[in-house]
């Protein structure tokens, strides 16, 4: 059963790239390399947006602490 998927995957999945290869008149491996530069490329820019926020947020919450009211007493 994981075979039948791979290999319906592969098929299906590089025949995306070799069209859009054959469209922009490009290596099919190109176009695949070029995805994969990608992939890894935002997923790598996306954590450390993560990471930014997340000191930020901490940083603000440092910095402006919630004060009680006067009318809470």
């Amino acid at each position: 059963m994981l075979k039948t998927l791979r290999h319906y995957l592969e098929r299906h999945g590089f025949y995306v790239s070799a069209r859009l290869a054959d469209r922009l008149g490009m290596r099919a491996k190109t176009v695949r390399l070029s995805f994969i530069y990608v992939t890894f490329a935002t997923l790598g820019v996306g954590f450390a947006v993560y990471l930014v926020l997340a000191f930020w947020m901490k940083m603000k919450d440092l910095i402006f602490t919630k004060r009680s009211s006067v009318f809470d007493l």
